[in-house]
């Protein structure tokens, strides 16, 4: 008995232990991490006995070292004594859409010189093992992040000025019509890729983009229009003042002006339709620095330029007439587009708009040609006059080779017709013999007929009657006389519902008794007896 108490004693003891090691687990042990935030675990090493081996300077502790550990806890339950352990909770990192995080690693190795950005990973196998910043960022997203080992940077989308171009970071969203020039702020060895502008533009689309790896240049790719006009006189109406020819007066010095080589001052309007191209935008980023660049260095100028070396050659008269005025156009827009093509740029129409004349040598020039016009007009005239004649002359021809064929037409028609319907009397005779012919066929036909049918029909009643008659006799033979024969005819034709009531009242009494006896035979006529069926011949019957 003694035994006994002594093991449920034991068995008490241990269950009280067991319940206060369990309530000291979750009331002291246990640490509830919430969702959205991590775990942090610092170990304190041995508190009584023996002492703990620090971790790395500059490194993560690994098991049984004292120091913070790498791995981070999740949300749950976890249990961990707050006696060897700092516990700590740590809020995730949280990258919005339109956001990215550039990651200091705070921990590892310095840099080798020459260096600033850390490859590597966050986590796993490939983890950075340099301080620094690392090169890839993190897009949208949450991230469980040791704020002891990294540092995050959300940034939004960064735009820098730098010279004649706007520079872009973080998010970068390319549109389309639109590609990116890449400029590396280091090399990247990984990707074989030099510091620098690269040759290899980004198409359209959203990039994560490390201001401090690289920059990006947004440019639009197709073709822009870029014009030097005139400014014209205006009235005090605020309409613009014509001279006598109906052309508009030009401020002079305004435009392109330049002198012509007879020595008159000439002013024109111009239109440059110019573009990009995708595989050019790096070299117009590396030269120009962005397109507004371009355009003010080089499409404006060369278009002046161009135009007043070209138009310097020629003189007034010849920039007005038509053919040497084309000649004129089209030196401009190859000079103009040989030069582009050097700058990397594309030239779609270099246009001379319009030529401003001085209205000295231009009245003139317009009433001489004018006057020649007047000539050409009235030979023109002339030669219409006698065109139209030969006109009405071969309209008189069309209407006698009209007629002409109307009465033809006429004639053989008749001759059509004529033909046609002695073709058809002909016909109409061949049929009405063949029809005699048939009919007559037809009444031969019909006599053999009746003298078939009629033939058909005695031999018919022929062979009726003397099936009958063989009938009779055979049925005679069957019965064995004529007068069975006979009765066998009568017993046929009484009525199915006949009844026979036969009495014996002894002999001598019969008509005495047959007073109160109903008559057995009906009173009234009896209905026709049935006609007997037909019975095979040399068939028996045997008679009821």
């Amino acid at each position: 008995m003694r035994y006994v108490n002594l093991i449920v004693g034991a068995a008490v003891a241990l269950l009280g232990l067991a319940l206060v090691a369990f309530t000291f687990n979750m009331m002291v042990n246990c640490i509830y991490i919430n969702e959205g935030e991590s775990l942090l675990l610092q170990y304190r090493g041995p508190i009584v006995f023996g002492t703990g081996k620090a971790a790395q300077a500059g490194q993560f502790a690994k098991v049984g070292e004292v120091g913070i550990y790498e791995e981070m806890k999740g949300p749950g339950r976890h249990f961990y004594c707050p006696i060897w352990w700092i516990r700590e909770r740590v809020p995730d990192v949280v990258v919005k859409p339109g956001e990215v995080a550039v990651v200091i690693s705070k921990m590892g190795e310095p840099l080798p010189p020459g260096q600033f950005l850390v490859e590597g990973e966050l986590f796993g196998p490939n983890r950075a093992r340099h301080k620094g910043t690392l090169r890839r960022v993190l897009g949208p997203g949450r991230y469980r992040l040791n704020r002891y080992a990294f540092q995050c940077e959300i940034i939004k989308s960064q735009q820098t000025k730098v010279s004649d171009s706007v520079k872009h970071s973080g998010w970068v969203n390319v549109p389309t019509g639109y590609v990116a020039v890449v400029t590396n702020l280091a090399a990247n060895e990984r990707l074989g890729q030099k510091g620098g502008i690269q040759s290899d533009v980004l198409p359209p689309g959203i990039y994560a983009v490390n201001p401090y790896e690289r920059q990006i240049d947004i440019i639009f790719v197709g073709y822009w229009e870029s014009s030097i006009s005139t400014i014209h006189r205006k009235g005090p109406d605020g309409k613009e003042l014509l001279d006598i020819s109906g052309e508009p007066e030009a401020i002079p010095g305004s435009g392109i002006a330049f002198p012509s080589n007879d020595g008159f001052n000439i002013q024109l309007d111009f239109t440059a339709v110019w573009g990009l191209m995708p595989k050019d935008a790096p070299d117009v980023v590396r030269t120009f620095g962005s397109l507004e660049a371009a355009q003010q260095k080089v499409i404006l100028p060369q278009s002046e330029s161009i135009s007043r070396i070209n138009g310097s050659k020629m003189g007034a008269n010849e920039l007005l007439v038509g053919e040497t005025r084309q000649k004129f156009q089209t030196n401009v827009s190859e000079h103009f587009q040989d030069v582009l093509k050097e700058k990397h740029l594309s030239l779609l129409y270099g246009l001379v708009r319009h030529i401003y004349i001085p209205k000295d040598i231009r009245t003139p020039l317009q009433e001489g040609y004018i006057a020649d016009e007047l000539k050409l007009t009235r030979e023109e005239e002339r030669t219409t006059k006698t065109a139209e004649g030969t006109l009405r002359e071969a309209e008189k021809k069309v209407i006698q080779e009209t007629e002409k064929v109307r009465v033809e037409t006429a004639k053989m028609v008749a001759s059509a017709i004529a033909e046609g319907q002695k073709e058809v009397g002909e016909i109409e005779a061949a049929t009405k013999q063949q029809v005699a012919a048939i009919e007559k066929q037809i009444a031969e036909f019909d006599a053999k007929k009746t003298e078939q049918l009629g033939r058909a029909t005695a031999t018919a009643d022929q062979l009726m009657k003397e099936a009958q008659s063989q009938k009779f006799d055979l049925a005679v033979k069957a019965f064995g006389n004529s007068g069975a024969y006979t009765k066998w005819q009568f017993a046929e034709g009484l009525p199915e519902d006949i009844q026979l009531q036969l009495f014996y009242a002894g002999e001598g009494t019969l008509w005495t008794d047959l007073k109160g006896i109903t008559p057995t035979l009906p009173l009234t006529n009896p209905p026709p007896p049935a006609k007997p069926a037909a019975r095979p011949a040399g068939a028996a019957t045997v008679p009821r």
